[in-house]
């Protein structure tokens, strides 16, 4: 599988906004484990529009945490948009899209790294498959999650249980190769896995693990995205079956 050129750096890409109770927690423990497992990486927080402490955390943790780097999302806001300013500015040939809100198990990150390192393009995460897990997920939120993964699946016929999921790794010729990014806010989380899919990228889905946050408040709002997501989910739907294959990876 390994005809890639070996990776030399890991960027992770979190979007904060308004996260000062978790933060500072969040990168600490995940550079720690970076460090274990001698994966060369950064941190690329990128605050969107915070009101609270974030970004001044963000600087004092940034002085004993030096793979931090963290820049400002200047308005307009949106989770779409800070993930994309974190894309352009990250250095790494590797990258991996993060929550601030420690959901996400930082060992997962190294099990990311290491897979693309055997040539993937991409490494996908599920949660609902055998070995992954979540913990406490709220029981509405976990409804519309398998019934809009459901349908996503059935619309691209992709296999992947979990498109959803922000947590998610890419090799940087991914993401140059399905530019422009169209998503400002949560529905980013599909155009990218689903743009990586159409336009001919390689894949491998390993399970992980998700906990709902303990400090702070979720960002989702599910009754604002639906339109939101279907909009994506249908773009890059009709780019799979009418553009010809004018964007796909030549790889």
């Amino acid at each position: 599988m390994n005809n890639k050129p070996n990776l030399e750096l890991l960027s992770i890409v979190i979007p904060a906004r308004d996260e000062e109770g978790c933060i500072a927690s969040t990168v600490e423990h995940l550079h720690l484990e970076l460090k274990l497992h001698g994966v060369p990486h950064e941190i690329v927080v990128v605050d969107d529009g915070s009101k609270d402490r974030t970004w001044a955390i963000l600087q004092e943790v940034r002085e004993r945490v030096p793979a931090l780097a963290p820049v400002q999302n200047k308005a307009p806001n949106g989770f779409g948009r800070a993930i994309t300013c974190g894309l352009d500015v990250a250095k790494g040939d590797a990258l991996v899209i993060m929550m601030a809100d420690e959901s996400d198990d930082c060992r997962d990150v190294v099990r990311y790294w290491n897979k693309l390192n055997e040539g993937y393009d991409c490494v996908f995460g599920s949660r609902f498959m055998k070995g992954g897990g979540v913990i406490d997920y709220p029981s509405i939120k976990l409804f519309v999650n398998r019934l809009a993964n459901a349908f996503v699946r059935i619309l691209f016929n992709h296999g992947l249980n979990d498109t959803t999921n922000a947590f998610k790794a890419y090799r940087k010729t991914v993401i140059d190769g399905i530019r422009p990014i169209l998503s400002p806010h949560f529905n980013i989380t599909v155009e990218l896995p689903l743009k990586a899919i159409v336009r001919g990228f390689s894949f491998t889905v390993i399970p992980i693990t998700w906990r709902n946050r303990r400090t702070g408040e979720a960002k989702l709002k599910i009754k604002e995205m639906g339109s939101r997501y279907l909009f994506i989910c249908l773009y890059v739907w009709l780019e799979k079956y009418f553009s010809r294959g004018d964007y796909r990876s030549e790889q």
